[in-house]
């Protein structure tokens, strides 16, 4: 275990509430177990942390990140793991560099808390930045692993007028018709999020789908917009 792992899970053990810990892993339906440490208590102590922690490169942050990640026992753990990665400090670092750690977290997670935040906050990011970033989410979109489609249909959940329609319907179009609920709901999410940006453009594109798209989808796409 690194030094920073166990400095990690000293402090989430000191302030754990072993009571609520049971309730969090039943609701998040976890075979990971939890500690019993609220989200705003975990970035509190994430933040004290990394106000003490060095990150001299790239590498090493990659490194710190995964070695917490793998290390961990407890779901809090990796909810730090998450916070790293999202370090003000490793801004310059959300480059396709970072692609194949990012994957890891998301193919090894497996589960809607850890993907949606690193599909919309880091692979976002890199998006912006990396004009590559467009034809690898296309073939994410084609995975046989749902969670690596759900990441790249979410990926540009934050663009709103700066959305790339082209890439998030190539992105959508694969899994269009899956029965499988999380990926039917990110579809409904990404709409959604762009309807406030262009209802009329949503309302098309649903209008148009109306045989693919499942019924949780529309009424998820068009919950703030109407038919």
């Amino acid at each position: 275990m690194s030094t920073l792992s166990q400095r990690v899970r000293h402090a989430l053990h000191e302030v754990a509430d072993p009571q609520r810990a049971p309730a969090m892993q039943s609701y998040m339906k976890s075979a990971m177990p939890y500690l019993g440490v609220p989200s705003p208590e975990m970035r509190r102590v994430a933040r004290g942390l990394f106000a003490t922690y060095l990150l001299p490169s790239a590498e090493e942050w990659r490194q710190d990140v995964l070695a917490l990640w793998r290390g961990a026992q407890f779901r809090e753990e990796r909810y730090v793991a998450l916070e790293l990665t999202g370090d003000c400090r490793a801004r310059d670092w959300q480059t396709l560099d970072a692609l194949p750690m990012y994957e890891e977290l998301i193919v090894t997670g497996a589960w809607w808390d850890y993907v949606d935040l690193i599909a919309t906050h880091r692979l976002g990011a890199i998006l912006r930045h990396e004009p590559k970033m467009k034809r690898i989410l296309r073939g994410w979109a084609h995975s046989d692993d749902l969670w690596k489609r759900r990441a790249a249909i979410l990926s540009q959940l934050l663009f709103k007028s700066e959305t790339d329609l082209a890439l998030l319907y190539d992105c959508i179009a694969p899994s269009i018709g899956s029965k499988e609920f999380f990926l039917r709901k990110g579809i409904g999410w990404a709409l959604r999020q762009y309807a406030r940006t262009d209802a009329e453009e949503v309302r098309r594109y649903v209008r148009e789908h109306e045989d693919e798209l499942s019924g949780l989808t529309k009424r998820e796409a068009l919950k703030q917009v109407g038919a």
